[in-house]
């Protein structure tokens, strides 16, 4: 499997990750994503390794922290052969300092995530979310602290907005602190706003991207169709969906694409939406989840061909839209370089 450079840093991942949101299923909001357990969990480990998929994303929060247990068993004994991403910052209990980026809560979850994980160091430490209410050094000290001590090897932030990466990643080169190499956003054909200021910052600070939910929470697996029902216990069906609803029109006529492509490239229209994906300008990982083998197996071929680039221009066209201000206003005078692309 391909391997790309994380932004300004020298690592290097694999194009697809594992996402094990899926694992546990021991809470109301997980439950409908997934119920994996230990031994289920390891044939899906198994073949992302054999495929050459060794990063795997996880967070503290996934079925508040039953995730991260789940992954550290069946990783025990080959954590040398895996890159392991995971996260910190949202609740992971109701007293006050049960969540956010502060000092305090961050060396304690990071300190848990270690264990649960049964590692003595996390390959990638994402911030889940921005916490507007610690001040932006201290949680980029804190950071810095854990990378000094060997906890944790680099860091990287998730579902920022361009203000708070641009700001963060002052504050780094101010004091010399480790500066966030990756941003891990919610990007796909069907939701294209993180091209309109995001893409742009990676671009100009050498933040890589790293995709989570791909195909829009199943949306774009290709198992959704005109005046068809939900299929039957797909996430979906449960209440397990994720992102802001999208007229149908505008879905249909993505898919219907999606639908002309598959039959050009002979690949599933899950593979034809991942691979237009990995050609976009500074993404280097989708975080792929799977609830079965075969579903897996399915998106590890996403990978190791491309499409055309007038495959990749129909999709575009169809998917594109009007961006809200200042960024459609910017698009009139692409020779300021004002344009994401």
């Amino acid at each position: 499997m391909e391997h790309r450079q994380l932004g300004a840093s020298g690592l290097r991942i694999p194009v697809l990750s594992f996402g094990t949101a899926t694992f546990g299923g021991s809470t109301e909001f997980f439950k409908p994503w997934g119920t994996t357990q230990v031994e289920e969990a390891r044939k899906l480990v198994d073949i992302c390794l054999e495929a050459g998929a060794n990063l795997f994303d996880t967070a503290n929060v996934y079925s508040l922290g039953a995730a991260e247990e789940i992954l550290g068993k069946v990783l025990e004994g080959r954590r040398h052969e895996t890159l392991i991403s995971t996260k910190a910052t949202f609740p992971m209990g109701e007293g006050p300092q049960e969540y956010g980026s502060s000092r305090q809560h961050l060396v304690r979850a990071c300190e848990d995530s270690l264990r649960r994980l049964r590692t003595d160091y996390i390959d990638i430490y994402h911030m889940h979310g921005f916490d507007a209410h610690t001040p932006v050094d201290e949680t980029l000290r804190t950071l810095d602290t854990l990378v000094q001590s060997g906890k944790v090897r680099y860091i990287a932030c998730s579902n920022f907005s361009g203000w708070h990466l641009m700001k963060s990643m002052s504050v780094s080169e101010r004091h010399g602190w480790a500066r966030y190499v990756g941003h891990q956003v919610y990007y796909s054909l069907l939701h294209r706003e993180f091209e309109w200021e995001l893409m742009p910052l990676g671009l100009d600070q050498g933040v890589g991207t790293l995709v989570w939910s791909p195909l829009s929470a199943g949306l774009l697996s290709g198992k959704i169709r005109r005046g068809q029902p939900l299929p039957e216990g797909s996430r979906l069906a449960q209440g397990g969906g994720q992102g802001p609803q999208v007229p149908d029109e505008r879905l249909f006529a993505i898919v219907d694409v999606l639908d002309e492509v598959a039959a050009e490239t002979e690949k599933t229209v899950a593979q034809v939406a991942l691979n237009w994906l990995l050609q976009r300008p500074t993404v280097v990982n989708l975080v792929v989840g799977a609830r079965n083998e075969e579903q897996l197996r399915q998106n590890l071929d996403a990978t190791d061909w491309n499409l055309t680039p007038e495959q990749v221009a129909r999709l575009d066209a169809v998917s594109d839209t009007t961006p809200t201000y200042p960024y459609w206003h910017q698009r009139q005078f692409p020779m300021l370089g004002a344009s994401a692309l």
